[in-house]
Formats: structure tokens, C-alpha cells, sequence
């Protein structure tokens, strides 16, 4: 099979969906690697690194998306690449698409075969390539809600660890798996007040084993989160329903109870946000205020980390790209549940439960098109 590796174009995106250790990996198993030239310079990777394990250089995006069986990224296609899809690409990539119908619509109209790192599921019930850029964003979520805390940049001039004779400042994290509890463990690090707000009963007596008297774990209803946001400094939207829209779960209202200069942080806005008023930022411009509330909404916040979100990503991706390599993706979805839970468009059919409900479609049975 031929890899194509494209550049990613998103606002400020420097990951990249390969690095060399990969290319080397593929190579020996006798497929073939094409590089979009400098698509790996913002993760630290010059093209030589590439040419040495075994890849082909392309100086244009088009000539990678033409020659390639499958095109492995990092973020969702941009309209400027919806041009390059055609029936019968693979396309492996975060693709998020339930707050996106146009380019699900364009999936489905170009017949592309797409596979989305978020919803492959294993048998236990893991997202493992969700994972490692959860954990990422859970912890820059509090790394960055602190730096805008400060008072230049907007916030309402809180230190959250406080210091001796001041009492920190409070982060309250709305959901309790993995992006929440790596932003729990950076908050509790720094010494604020944390609370955990879940549904899942089970998962906050985890968290209450773990950190014990160190964050207070609340169960999830509209009562609970109107009384901890507005105590919070700090608010981390960190819920999760894979392949569907999140739940809005701070409303509008609820803002006007908060203090001027909190932060909110949406880690949830890939899947459309878990605030009433939220929408997607870019690095470039990545705050806005709504009723003097500071709002973070920045849908590829590990970018802003690319060295380690590159490489902390294409460990879990890798074994997944290999094996739909060596079998294709029919036999790949045969064999292999995790493989068959990702697939979200195939042959002109959208195939992933989680996206179709949320657009207000009918899913097809991957299965009985396979």
C-alpha cells in the first residue's frame, strides 16, 4: 500500500501523522511512503530524518492525496483539501465530524473510506488514540487557564496554588475521565481547590481513591455544576460521548453568577463544546469574553505542543495505520472491532452511529456493506 503523510493546514496545526520511526516500520513491511515536503518541520522533524527511514519527498499536497491509498493526518480535512478527496481513499485522521456536516457531507459525496483516531473503541471500552492527546489537553487546559488567569492577559489575577496567608484560587473539572483527571492531577500539582463533577459514580470513587482529601468529586446534575461554576476560577469542559455532539452543560445563565475574570476552557469543543457559549478558536485568536467570563475554545490545543503531541500520537496510531496497511480496510474491519468502531464514512454511506444522530441522519450498517 502506498502512505501518503500530507501537511497539516489547520491554523497553527505543527503535528504531523508519521515520523520517521514509523516510515521505517512501514518500509520493511514492504509499503510505500510519500511526504508532503516540511510536514513534519513544526513537530521538530526535517525532511532528511523522512528520506533517511525510507520516504519519498512530494513538494505539493496534491501529489500526495493523488498517489496515495491512504492519507494519514492529524486534524480533520480543511475545505482547501476537500478537493483532493476521491472513492476509495482511506482516510485516517482525527475527523470530529458531528459538529461538521458540511465536510460529512463531502466524505460521503466523494465516496472516501474515513477512519477517526476518536472513535476507535477496544473490546474494554478505550478510546487508545483519543487517549494520548486527552492527556495532553488536560494538562495544558490548566496550564493555560492559569497563564490567562493572570490579570494582563484577562483573568481575574488569581495564582491557583496561592500562597501562605492567601487561599488558592478554585478549578472546577466537568467530567471525570481522562482529559479531567490529567487536569486534575496538573491543578491539585499546583495547589488549587479542585472539584470533579461526573455522572459516572464509579468513576468518582476512582478519582476519590486516587486523591483522596485532595479534590471534592460531585455527581453530575444541573443544581451541582450551577453551584460549583460559580465559586471557580477556573472551569474545564472536559466531557466526552464519542462520535457525538457533547452536552451543553454550563448555560447561558449560568455565566452571569460567575465571577468577572474567571476562565472557562472547552476541551470538549472538537465534539461542539460543552458550554452553551462556546465556539471553536484558533491559536492564533483563541479568547473571547461572554459576560466578562474569559472563554479558551481552542479546537487543537496539543499543537501548541507538536514535539509531544506528535510523538505521544503516532505511538498509539502506529500498530492500528499497520495492520489496516497489511490488510486493507475490508479485512482490516473484519478482524479487527477497534478498526470497525472507527470507521465513520465508507463507499458513500455514513456508518458511525454517534455522527449520523447528531446530524439528524440514519446510520448504515457497516457491516452488511462490508
Amino acid at each position: 500500500m502506498t502512505v501518503g503523510v500530507a501537511k497539516e493546514i489547520k491554523d497553527h496545526e505543527t503535528r504531523v501523522g508519521l515520523v520517521p520511526s514509523g516510515v521505517t516500520g512501514l518500509r520493511e513491511s514492504g509499503h510505500r511512503v510519500l511526504v508532503e515536503t516540511e510536514a513534519g518541520v513544526g513537530s521538530s522533524i526535517p525532511d532528511k530524518e523522512y528520506v533517511d527511514a525510507g520516504a519519498e519527498i512530494r513538494s505539493t499536497a496534491a501529489e500526495v492525496w493523488s498517489q496515495a491509498d491512504l492519507v494519514i493526518k492529524v486534524k480533520e480535512p480543511q475545505p482547501s483539501e476537500y478537493a483532493h478527496f476521491r472513492p476509495g481513499l482511506i482516510l485516517f485522521t482525527y475527523l470530529h465530524l458531528a459538529p461538521l456536516p458540511e465536510l460529512t457531507r463531502k466524505l460521503v459525496a466523494a465516496k472516501v473510506n474515513s477512519v477517526g483516531y476518536e472513535t476507535i473503541r477496544e473490546r474494554d471500552g478505550s478510546l487508545p488514540l483519543l487517549t494520548p492527546m486527552s492527556e495532553v489537553a488536560g494538562r495544558m487546559a490548566v496550564q493555560v487557564g492559569a497563564v490567562y488567569l493572570e490579570r494582563p492577559n484577562g483573568g481575574r489575577g488569581v495564582l491557583l496554588g496561592g500562597v501562605p496567608g492567601v487561599a488558592p484560587g478554585t478549578v472546577v473539572i466537568l467530567g471525570g475521565g481522562v482529559v479531567g483527571h490529567q487536569s486534575a492531577k496538573m491543578a491539585v500539582g499546583l495547589g488549587a481547590d479542585v472539584i470533579i463533577i461526573d455522572r459516572n459514580l464509579d468513576r468518582l470513587r476512582a478519582l476519590d481513591d486516587i486523591y483522596s482529601s485532595q479534590v471534592v468529586t460531585l455527581a453530575s446534575n444541573i443544581f451541582t455544576i450551577r453551584d460549583a461554576v460559580r465559586i471557580a476560577d477556573l472551569v474545564v469542559g472536559a466531557v466526552l460521548i464519542p462520535g457525538a455532539s457533547a452536552p451543553r452543560l454550563v448555560r447561558r445563565e449560568m455565566l452571569k453568577t460567575m465571577k468577572p475574570g474567571a476562565v472557562m476552557v472547552d476541551v470538549a469543543i472538537d465534539q461542539g463544546g460543552c458550554f452553551e457559549t462556546s465556539h471553536a478558536t484558533t491559536h492564533t485568536d483563541p479568547i473571547y469574553f461572554v459576560d466578562g467570563v474569559l472563554h479558551y475554545c481552542v479546537s487543537n490545543m496539543p499543537a501548541a505542543v507538536p514535539h509531544t503531541s506528535t510523538y505521544a500520537l503516532t505511538n498509539a496510531t502506529f500498530p492500528y495505520l499497520a495492520e489496516l496497511c497489511a490488510k486493507g480496510l475490508e479485512r482490516a474491519c473484519q478482524d479487527n472491532p477497534a478498526i470497525r468502531e472507527g470507521v465513520n464514512t465508507y463507499a458513500g454511506h455514513i456508518t458511525h452511529p454517534g455522527v449520523a444522530e447528531s446530524q439528524g441522519l440514519v446510520p448504515s450498517q457497516l457491516t452488511a456493506l462490508l
